[in-house]
């Protein structure tokens, strides 16, 4: 499973993108469960955010989400800092 991340807006508006492949990882079904669980919770179209805060694209094996904050829920905030840690 291939996981991805993009996030722009904030402050200073810099995007930062980063992904995560799940092949042949020992946790690989921890990520899985967490990012289906994100991507449920998703929008299809990007939704509305607050002045200076993040809006999240987060693209799982081709399927593509959107979120912002502050309605992010919790395994989309996980998942999100995950991937945005340990992606490269």
């Amino acid at each position: 499973m291939r996981i991805q991340v993009r996030r722009t807006g904030g402050f200073a508006g810099i995007e930062r993108h980063a992904e995560v492949d799940t092949s042949g990882r020992s946790d690989a079904a921890e990520w899985h469960a967490l990012a289906e669980r994100a991507l449920a919770d998703g929008r299809t179209t990007p939704p509305i955010g607050v002045p200076d805060g993040f809006a999240y694209q987060i693209t799982v094996d081709g399927k593509t989400v959107y979120a912002a904050d502050p309605r992010l829920t919790d395994d989309q905030r996980t998942l999100i800092s995950r991937v945005l840690k340990e992606g490269a």
